[in-house]
């Protein structure tokens, strides 16, 4: 519907005297919401108009600010990345493991393993559901600070740990912060920059999940090789360094200003659009929450946001995207990146090697996201998300080959780089792509609770895949090694198809573009060549 009424622009004073959360939220009035349609008009087209490298200079604050909340995604990874290369550790495994006839040398038993890796996720499953509705209540700031902080203390636990039993209990109760860390870190990215950062915003997250694992690679394979308990220890302490800085850095942060608007708390938006931008900026913060109240208008419900909403009329569909694109990274050789170490071992390679070949797969995987940034701004997230998941299907199904012509040196080195190449190129298209497509998905209003169970449907399949994982490449089970790569290839395929069906191009949309698709049901394949109008409002 087309209206192109205009309204007498809205003045300082008149914003300031906008209600504040004392009057309640917005989406629990049932009246309609007044707002300066004009500015918020002005603004959406600003935002449209913009390039990359304008939004920058604007913006320079909200890209500092979505850095600094990124950097909560190193602590997941490290640990995360640390549980491999723990299995690997020599020392870890004479402590904590059995001596294998078959190798001749001591192993974590594939089902500590297993539980290792999954204790986390179970942790961080936990988090995400407790992330959603705490985010909704306190915001985006408090939540992730109070993570921090908990996970600070939790770390004690990990450190002082003497028994498999202790160092389960541990990651189950890191994983919690995790939890809120990975629910939070995408919608607060999508949130506080303009529409041409929101790829490069979000991309970072994974950009950090690489760092996290540079970190890792490095700290292990300098301490892996000691023949003490300080092989691990000293890993584990080092995840100290990370809480404490960033809950400081977060306190001083602006809080969302769409969260701000949607608890009525019009006059702090205000300001922390103020905040986000360039000080010397001429663009009017009026108009801006302008446009975020149009945008929640479009949403607006007599209800406070509730899981069950998330399963109803098009909120359905939006969640099923999320939780597919996040439950999909499981399927489509993130696991092999996540065991490189472990998996370069399984197919011949030496300790030492191993290691290195880790390492240089987290350097590499850093320099994919960064090239995948400018991917994903000019082709899109469903070109680069689709279009590389099926090129990891292809790398899989020849990593199954390249196990399965016998044993040699050039087979093993064979599966090592082929290994190698499916972890990198996942962060060139499907891992990085996939943060944006969660980060735009989801309606404004809903946003906390849908990447909260998103990223619950991630675990969910990633707790059962890394049991699976395990016992493909481990020599006491199934032994697989690169054969896995058939298995993952399959899995990938299938991703591959349902995304290509169902993802929509979201590239250059605005929130309230995209809410305005997904309640005209415009199919996925078509929202590229559906032109919505700036003073459509349904």
């Amino acid at each position: 519907m087309n209206n192109d009424i205009t309204e007498k622009p809205t003045s300082q004073s008149e914003v300031e005297a906008q209600p504040t959360s004392t009057s309640g939220p917005v989406y629990d009035v049932d009246h309609k919401v007044d707002y300066d349609r004009t500015g918020a008009i002005d603004a959406e087209k600003i935002e449209h108009d913009m390039t990359v490298l304008q939004a920058v200079k604007a913006y320079p604050a909200a890209s500092w600010w979505a850095f600094v909340i990124s950097c909560t995604i190193i602590m997941e990874s490290y640990c995360v990345f640390l549980m491999g290369q723990f299995i690997a550790t020599h020392r870890f495994a004479e402590d904590f493991g059995v001596w294998s006839e078959k190798k001749q040398d001591w192993i974590i038993e594939a089902s500590w393993q297993s539980a290792f890796q999954c204790s986390g996720p179970v942790g961080a499953f936990i988090g995400v559901f407790i992330a959603g509705p705490i985010t909704s209540w306190i915001g985006y700031r408090w939540t992730t600070i109070g993570g921090l902080m908990f996970l600070n203390a939790f770390i004690f636990i990990f450190y002082f740990g003497n028994s498999q039993g202790m160092f389960l209990a541990a990651q189950i109760l890191e994983g919690i912060p995790w939890g809120i860390f990975i629910a939070n870190a995408p919608a607060y990215c999508a949130e506080i920059v303009p529409l041409r950062l929101r790829a490069p915003a979000t991309q970072m997250l994974q950009m950090f999940w690489a760092i996290g694992s540079i970190i890792v690679g490095g700290i292990t394979y300098h301490y892996q090789s000691r023949d003490d308990s300080s092989a691990y220890r000293v890993p584990i302490a080092l995840q100290w360094m990370f809480p404490t800085p960033l809950a400081i850095l977060l306190y001083i942060a602006p809080e969302s200003p769409w969260w701000l608007v949607r608890k009525g708390r019009l006059a702090e938006a205000e300001k922390a659009v103020k905040r986000l931008g360039r000080a010397s900026s001429g663009d009017n913060p009026a108009d801006a929450v302008a446009m975020m109240r149009r945008t929640i208008e479009l949403e607006k419900s007599e209800k406070r946001p509730s899981l069950v909403e998330l399963w109803k009329g098009t909120d359905l569909y939006r969640t099923l995207i999320v939780c597919g694109v996040y439950a999909s990274q499981n399927l489509t050789g993130n696991l092999i990146a996540n065991q490189a170490v472990y998996f370069f071992k399984q197919a011949g390679m030496a300790d030492n090697t191993a290691f290195a070949l880790g390492l240089i797969t987290s350097a590499l995987q850093w320099i994919m996201v960064m090239l995948s940034w400018i991917l994903t701004t000019y082709l899109g997230r469903r070109t680069i998300y689709v279009y590389g998941q099926f090129i990891s299907c292809a790398f899989l199904v020849a990593l199954g080959i390249a196990a399965s012509v016998g044993v040699s040196k050039a087979a093993s080195n064979a599966q090592a780089s082929l290994g190698l190449i499916v972890s990198v190129l996942f962060c060139l298209g499907p891992a990085p792509a996939s943060w944006v497509i969660i980060g735009e998905t989801s309606s404004v209003r809903l946003r906390p609770l849908t990447t909260g169970v998103g990223r619950g449907a991630y675990y969910l399949v990633n707790i059962p895949c890394i049991f699976l994982a395990s016992y493909m490449l481990n020599t006491d089970k199934w032994n697989l090694g690169g054969k896995s790569g058939y298995v993952w290839a399959g899995t990938a395929f299938i991703c591959t198809l349902m995304a290509w069906i169902w993802i929509p191009e979201m590239k250059h949309r605005s929130f309230r573009e995209i809410d305005i698709l997904f309640q005209r049901h415009v199919p996925a394949r078509k929202w590229k060549q559906t032109v919505v109008g700036i003073n459509d409002d349904e």
